[in-house]
C-alpha cells in the first residue's frame, strides 16, 4: 500500500512527469493534492498499470483529489533550456495551476528546483511509494499519450500512436526517411548516431 502523506499535516502536492526520453513532443508534468487520509489500492507508478487501467484511474483521481493540474513544456523550450530544466518547468507549471495552494510539495526522482517559498523532497521510485506522486504519474502520463495520439494523426508515419515519441527504432527509421517534425526535439540525438542537424523533409 502507498503512504499517504510525506509532510505531517501540511497541505502537500505530489509531482511527477512524462515524456522526459522522447525524441518528439512536449514534456508533461502533474500536481495532485490527495484528501486527507486517502486510500485507493488500485493506485501505483503508472508505468506498472496496462493503459485501460491508466485512464480509469484518471477519472478518478480527478473525481477525488483535493486539487490536480497539468503542466506542459514544448519541444522548442526544452531545446532552449534542456530536458531537465523542462521537466522542472513543467512541474511548476503545473503547482502554479493548482486551485488550492499546497505547503510542500513532493517529487518524483532526485531533482528539483525550489518551488516558491515552499519545503520540497525530492523521492526516488516516489510514484511508486507516495499516493499523491503515483495519482501524479497517472495524469501526467495519460494527457502526455492523448496529446501523442492527436499528433500521431498530423504524422502518422512516426508510429507515435504505439511509441508515444519515444526512440524506437520505426520512430529512428521514420526520421531517417522523412526527417524531422515541427515535434521533434531538435537537441536530442534524434538518429541514435550522434547525428543532431536534420531537416524537415516535405
Amino acid at each position: 500500500m502507498l503512504k499517504n502523506h510525506y509532510y505531517e499535516g501540511k497541505i502537500e502536492a505530489g509531482c511527477d512527469e512524462a515524456g522526459r526520453g522522447c525524441l518528439a513532443g512536449s514534456v508533461y508534468a502533474a500536481a495532485v493534492i490527495l484528501p486527507d487520509g486517502y486510500e485507493n489500492a488500485l493506485l501505483n507508478d503508472s508505468k506498472q498499470l496496462t493503459e485501460k487501467r491508466r485512464y480509469e484511474l484518471r477519472d478518478i483521481i480527478k473525481r477525488d483529489a483535493v486539487a490536480w493540474a497539468v503542466g506542459v513544456v514544448t519541444p522548442a523550450e526544452i531545446d532552449k533550456i534542456n530536458i531537465l530544466n523542462a521537466s522542472i518547468l513543467a512541474m511548476h507549471r503545473a503547482l502554479d495551476q493548482l486551485t488550492v495552494r499546497p505547503e510542500a510539495v513532493i517529487v518524483d526522482g532526485n531533482r528539483f528546483k525550489k518551488y516558491r517559498d515552499l519545503p520540497h523532497t525530492t523521492i526516488v521510485k516516489g510514484d511508486g511509494k507516495y499516493m499523491a506522486i503515483a495519482a501524479a504519474s497517472i495524469l501526467a502520463k495519460t494527457y502526455r499519450d492523448d496529446y501523442m495520439n492527436q499528433l500521431a494523426e498530423e504524422f502518422p508515419q512516426y508510429d507515435w500512436k504505439s511509441n508515444k515519441g519515444y526512440p524506437t527504432k520505426k520512430h529512428r527509421e521514420a526520421i531517417r526517411q522523412y526527417g524531422t517534425t515541427p515535434y521533434h526535439r531538435m537537441s536530442y540525438n534524434l538518429l541514435g548516431d550522434g547525428q543532431l542537424s536534420l531537416e524537415f523533409k516535405d
